[in-house]
């Protein structure tokens, strides 16, 4: 995790999937979803880069840094997980 004036970056390595900059977020410490707060909300990647490259995406094993979009309380060993949002239409 490193601190600036504007932000807050998280160091991380892809463990599993994949993680796409338009991907919705939780932050998850000792177990437990610390952001977004509330039941149904979502977060949002303010920035996604590999080295110093803003990228889209970034597979599994490698590193990345990321800052979440309104958050920065950040620590070390907090989970960032990411997941898409599908809509499935109904069929009769």
């Amino acid at each position: 995790v490193f601190k600036f004036d504007k932000a807050t970056v998280a160091g991380c390595v892809v463990i599993d999937g994949r993680i796409k900059r338009d991907n919705k977020i939780r932050l998850i410490r000792d177990g437990i979803v610390v952001y977004p707060t509330g039941e149904g909300q979502s977060a949002e990647l303010a920035s996604l880069k590999r080295y110093k490259d803003d990228v889209k995406e970034v597979l599994m094993g490698m590193e990345c840094g990321l800052t979440i979009k309104n958050y920065s309380d950040i620590k070390p060993g907090d989970i960032v997980e990411a997941y898409e949002e599908e809509e499935v239409k109904r069929t009769l």
